[in-house]
């Protein structure tokens, strides 16, 4: 069974900074694809940033693009989420989830584990 535990969220103001962490069971940042996705008040959860097992790529939502960086760490187990220049918009839960199918996706569908989420408020 894989856990996954997301730390990190909280109040930044706009132009701010914040690093989210989600700390893995052992070596799922090998097994499994990586993926930050966020969800606001009322509406879907949607794909934030991702990182295929091994850290081979990474992808990110449009919206995000140029500010926010995914990485990880093995002898940690840990995966980052690294969020600068924050926008009032980007407020939402942030949830970490491993994908264990062979083909890397930005389906929150395709997604078998996920965190708890931690939840990040940008104020203007």
């Amino acid at each position: 069974q894989v856990q996954l535990v997301e730390s990190g969220g909280g109040l930044a103001q706009a132009g701010g900074s914040l690093r989210l962490s989600c700390a893995a069971s052992r070596d799922t940042l090998s097994i499994y694809h990586m993926g930050w996705f966020r969800q606001a008040s009322g509406k879907e959860r949607e794909f934030v940033a991702g990182i295929t097992r091994h850290f081979v790529g990474t992808s990110y939502a449009d919206s995000v693009k140029g500010r926010f960086t995914v990485s990880g760490d093995h002898a940690k187990n840990t995966l980052y989420l690294q969020m600068n220049s924050l926008k009032p918009e980007d407020t939402a839960v942030y949830y970490c989830a491993a994908d264990r199918g062979a083909t890397w996706s930005t389906s929150p569908r395709e997604y078998d584990y996920w965190g708890q989420g931690t939840q990040v408020a940008v104020s203007s």
